[in-house]
């Protein structure tokens, strides 16, 4: 079947990646849009083609008949809508960070199993097929037990994070906001808007729920975390070493390095030398293909996968609403804790 779907925030990257990305594809497509700004549903509107416009989501969902409902809103503006769409029986995309507090990840992911449906937040590299590699490596114990785990992310988003206009995107329909992205107030920074990328790798496939949290940060010049420095510990009792940095130069781009030491082995994961390694302590070694164009992100991977869901096709949704939930509690501690000065207990 082809799916329909609708999309709440007709903003950046609703009309960069999320509708264009649907569009190129056979399993589903863009049926209707909805925003509180008239004035971007007629211009998204209308050059995409799409003629069911809403300025009300229930609206959208009384009479549109969806399937699934892809949500790109502010940050702190994805609980309510998603958790709405989840209860009118759609599927949902939810873009990162899931949610901006530890009880709202967790309302979110509730309401995907009460409803029977499926949450997916599209941090791409999850669904890459050698991140499966990975947890496979982990679930057949080749590592033995997590004991502790280095993961760093650097990005090349000085701009965004400093409120100014984002480089790259100049040639694009509508720009990120320095609303969203550069506001204390309105969950801006660097951990939110990126380490809850390497934050869902690295929770998917170590299968870590984290405790507390114990946060060190370094601001932009508009008030939000610009570097992030975090030690973590985790339920199973591992302990992590978290950090961040927004200040890599373009040219660089994004970077993320991931150690995960266990109780029989290592797994080392480095997306800007493409490899996956296994090594165990009896000597064994485990080396996963990847390839330089597998390692760069690909933004449109999840989203095809969501319209794959939604088209009724078995995938492997390896981001889902529990990784959601547990990001944002390590994300959410994090800044409680950079806030106070003190260790955050998850949820506390």
């Amino acid at each position: 079947m082809t799916a329909r779907i609708g999309v709440v925030g007709i903003g950046w990257w609703a009309t960069f990646n999320h509708i264009p990305t649907i569009q190129a594809g056979a399993e589903a497509e863009i049926v209707a849009i909805c925003d509180l700004d008239a004035s971007r549903l007629e211009l998204a509107g209308d050059k995409f083609g799409i003629a069911g416009r809403y300025t009300d989501l229930e609206e959208m969902l009384a009479k549109e008949n969806l399937d699934g409902v892809m949500i790109s809103t502010p940050h702190v503006a994805h609980t309510g809508p998603a958790v709405v769409a989840l209860e009118a029986g759609c599927h949902v995309l939810v873009e990162k960070p899931m949610a901006t507090t530890a009880a709202d990840g967790r309302a979110i992911a509730a309401a995907a199993v009460k409803a029977g449906k499926q949450v997916l937040v599209p941090t791409g590299l999850n669904f890459t097929r050698f991140t499966e590699v990975a947890a496979g490596w982990v679930r057949e114990g080749h590592i033995g037990e997590v004991r502790h785990a280095v993961c760093q992310m650097g990005s090349a988003l000085n701009d965004l994070f400093a409120g100014e206009p984002m480089l790259e995107t100049a040639d694009h329909l509508f720009r990120p906001p320095a609303s969203t992205w550069a506001n204390p107030a309105k969950a801006g920074g660097y951990g939110w808007g990126q380490m809850s990328h390497s934050l869902a790798w690295l929770i998917h496939v170590a299968d870590l729920r984290f405790e507390s949290v114990y946060c060190m940060d370094g601001k932009s010049k508009t008030g939000v975390d610009f570097y992030d420095a975090a030690v973590a510990r985790a339920t199973s009792g591992a302990t992590v070493s978290l950090s961040g940095a927004a200040s890599v130069p373009k040219h660089k781009g994004l970077h993320l390095d991931v150690r995960i030491f266990g109780s029989e082995g290592m797994i080392m994961f480095d997306i800007e030398r493409a490899r996956l390694t296994l090594d165990r302590l009896d000597g064994t070694k485990m080396d996963a293909e990847v390839t330089q164009e597998e390692a760069d992100y690909d933004g449109e991977l999840p989203v095809k996968v969501f319209a794959k869901l939604c088209a009724g096709e078995a995938v492997n949704n390896a981001s889902d609403g529990e990784c959601g939930a547990r990001v944002t509690e390590a994300l959410d501690a994090m800044y409680r804790s950079a806030k106070s000065g003190a260790l955050a207990v998850v949820g506390g």
